[in-house]
């Protein structure tokens, strides 16, 4: 169902876009590109993307890689093709720029999995240890937080904090298992994960590794413990992405959201890359949230500039260190 602007802006909370009426002959790649120069604008699109945006943006990545680029650019507006977490994650780093998401519902599975109002309580209970999140959380939960961590940089963040020190990992309990084995650190963990990760079959991956005894399982680490221990190889997206480019191995089996492997065969067009099976029915394994953003929707977030990311000072202030105290971390080790 359509409406008038002024309808859809009603009912905007609620659908999460504006649904009004579009011309259905426009080309909305041609639109999407004239609103860029137009507006000022930069398009940001996480891995996970449908390809169509991926073609379109100026930049595709992780999400904190993606929101580190917008923040060095001049534009006015950075338009966040991903989830609602790394849209807020670029307001933070970038207050003075207008921040919009194509569909507000496209959320996370993992960061809904934390409320911060929960997860507040939780801490009290804890009071004398360190929070350390993973950046895959709500704009609230980072305010709460002493240090954030990516997939890349969560080993070296629990290693430099000191040993008399104890810690909470939040969200994750998968990312936080893998830490504690890792690190040999005894950490408090937050019972979150991520849907897309938490679904993978290891009775199917084992069996399609037999039939295919050359492909190397790469894994990332939301991943479930008994699909980890199969892995050849366990990082963040945009590692598993490198290793793919470097590895002399001629077949993969991705055990993460397949919107990777886009770049995967771009990168590596003479590479095989299958994607690990779930534990369902369906043969793909995709981010529902992910896949929430269109053209379509894009097209009608840049036009109007809707929806808006707004948080308040306060989130932004308190949130931000978190964020800054693992990029100073993370740059005195040369990350």
């Amino acid at each position: 169902m359509s409406y008038n602007y002024q309808e859809a802006v009603g009912e905007l909370k609620r659908r999460g876009y504006l649904a009004v009426d579009v011309d259905p002959t426009l080309d909305f790649e041609a639109e999407i590109i004239r609103l860029k120069k137009e507006k000022n604008a930069v398009i940001l699109a996480h891995y996970y993307q449908d390809s169509e945006i991926q073609d379109l943006a100026d930049f595709v990545g992780d999400s904190l890689g993606l929101s580190q680029e917008a923040a060095k650019t001049k534009a006015d507006m950075i338009v966040f093709a991903g989830v609602h977490f790394m849209a807020e994650t670029a307001k933070m780093l970038s207050p003075q720029k207008k921040v919009v998401l194509p569909d507000l519902n496209a959320g996370c599975s993992l960061a809904d999995s934390c409320p911060a109002p929960l997860f507040s309580k939780f801490k009290e209970k804890y009071s004398e240890h360190i929070v350390v999140s993973y950046i895959n959380c709500s704009a609230e939960l980072k305010t709460l937080t002493d240090i954030c961590c990516t997939s890349t940089n969560a080993v070296h963040i629990i290693e430099s904090i000191p040993k008399d020190k104890q810690i909470i990992f939040a969200p994750d309990r998968n990312l936080g298992k893998y830490l504690i084995k890792k690190t040999g650190r005894d950490m408090v963990l937050w019972e979150g994960a991520c849907m897309v990760h938490e679904i993978f079959s290891k009775e199917k991956i084992v069996a399609l590794m037999h039939t295919h005894p050359e492909a190397k399982l790469i894994a990332h680490p939301e991943c479930e413990p008994h699909i980890l221990e199969h892995a050849h190889y366990i990082g963040s997206t945009s590692g598993l992405l490198k290793f793919s480019k470097t590895d002399p191995a001629k077949e993969f089996i991705v055990a993460t959201e397949p919107g990777i492997i886009y770049n995967m065969e771009r990168a590596s067009p003479d590479k095989v890359f299958i994607p690990a099976p779930p534990d369902n029915h369906c043969a793909c394994n995709e981010c529902p949230h992910m896949k929430r953003n269109t053209l379509e929707k894009l097209y009608l977030c840049m036009k109007y500039e809707l929806p808006e990311i707004l948080l308040p000072d306060w989130v932004i202030d308190q949130g931000k260190k978190s964020i800054e105290r693992m990029l100073d971390i993370s740059a005195k080790a040369g990350l």
